[in-house]
């Protein structure tokens, strides 16, 4: 799933545990600590295939205390479904865990993964916002590996060609993609649009971005009955009914709307930072002509989702000190720099995004290090596939046209309190 794969392009597996935590080996009448051994980490397929050679030089060095990666499909759903199995059963096939950002509160409100010392890792050093992508209920309980912001990539030709900037507002945008995409034969504007994670992240940012929330306190609060979730719902919708969203696009997931724009289909696109590479290639059709920004908001700039991966320490973690050292090593300096240059994954330490060589590599570096600065995690909640799932019906309803914004955020908010309600 490759919403997951660029808050990865290849979802990275990694390691992190509660410093100074030893755990007793039951079969050995749980007589003797064994905080340090092999390890098995567990990821969604790394599509980049840049994390064995990093692991390499870990196993090297760490003879007694080697890594063992284990993959799992690429799809976040199947990688969930199979995380979760072996976490209820109480394996401990799986020591570490790479678990996606929007995961971290049910898998420790369920008691899944272990809380963590926050002195313990360098998180003074991270982006800021990342690190609340790792707490629930005000405690760590994940480390930030990979970090992920949507951006807005735009037919810089074109809009050269007519003397306009990039859109900052979602009136802007509506005009340029209503007016300038037909002359050109292009559609005007596309996010992710199919019912699946990607359009509970496009709502949100939608949401956020009018200046509301659709959950707080870590789920116990339902705040979506509001004018701003009522705009977000209307711009989405006014987009389809006025044309300026392609009919195409509500079948849209990442792939299909990457594809779309590299393909010089589209105007606008709403997506990862994994698409600069990708529109940049050789065979891309608009390689050196279009550009990025952050994303556009009622009034100005709006705000992004965070996507990416935090790593996590199984409670049934077999060695839990050697974890600890593996996640030091995963987000030290030198191995950040290679998550960005080799695994093209937007790394967590802050430092890299003022770099100048990086920039002069990776030009959208400035832009995704202030979508990133003003991003939120999406709705914090031990239910969050519930969550996730209601959002998506209801947003589906609304771009189909099947409802009103004014009932999709009524519904929307019913919905969610059952759920609040539940557990």
């Amino acid at each position: 799933m490759r919403w997951m794969r660029a808050a990865g392009r290849g979802l990275l597996a990694a390691a992190v545990v509660l410093a100074g935590y030893a755990g007793f080996d039951a079969r050995a009448g749980g007589a003797e600590p064994v905080g340090r051994g092999p390890m098995t980490l567990v990821t969604a397929g790394d599509l980049t295939g840049y994390l064995p050679p990093l692991l390499e030089d870990w196993n090297e060095e760490h003879p007694g205390e080697r890594v063992t990666l284990v993959e799992l499909p690429d799809s976040a759903d199947e990688t969930r479904a199979q995380m979760i199995s072996e976490l209820r059963s109480g394996s401990d096939r799986f020591d570490v865990l790479n678990i996606d950002v929007a995961w971290t509160s049910e898998f420790a409100a369920a008691g899944w993964i272990s809380p963590l010392e926050r002195d313990r890792f360098p998180l003074d050093t991270f982006l800021s916002p990342v690190v609340d992508t790792a707490t629930f209920d005000g405690r760590l309980y994940a480390v930030p590996y990979v970090t992920n912001a949507g951006l807005l990539y735009y037919r810089r030709d074109v809009l050269d060609r007519a003397g306009v900037k990039p859109p900052r507002t979602w009136t802007e945008l509506a005009r340029q993609a209503r007016t300038l995409a037909p002359r050109h034969g292009l559609g005007g504007y596309a996010g992710q649009f199919l019912p699946y994670e990607g359009l509970t992240v496009n709502v949100t940012e939608a949401v956020h971005s009018a200046g509301g929330s659709i959950l707080r306190d870590d789920g116990d609060r339902v705040t979506v009955d509001s004018d701003a979730a009522r705009a977000a719902f209307s711009f989405l919708a006014d987009g389809v009914r006025e044309g300026w969203i392609p009919r195409d696009a509500l079948g849209y997931k990442e792939e299909e709307s990457r594809r779309a724009f590299q393909d010089g289909r589209l105007l606008f696109l709403r997506n990862w930072p994994y698409v600069y590479a990708d529109a940049s290639a050789k065979d891309s059709k608009v390689a050196g002509r279009f550009g990025a920004v952050p994303l556009p908001g009622p009034d100005g700039p709006g705000t992004s989702v965070l996507g990416g991966s935090n790593l996590a320490v199984s409670s049934h973690a077999r060695h839990p000190e050697s974890a600890a050292d593996l996640i030091a090593y995963l987000t030290s300096e030198r191995v950040q720099r290679k998550v960005l240059t080799e695994g093209s994954l937007p790394p967590v330490r802050a430092a890299l995004y003022e770099d100048p060589g990086l920039i002069a590599a990776h030009p959208y570096l400035p832009t995704l290090r202030r979508s990133v600065l003003s991003a939120v995690p999406r709705p914090k909640s031990a239910r969050y596939d519930q969550v996730s799932l209601a959002v998506q019906a209801v947003a589906q309803d609304v771009m189909a046209l099947r409802q009103t914004p004014e009932q999709a955020v009524a519904r929307l908010a019913r919905e969610l309190g059952a759920i609040s309600r539940t557990g």
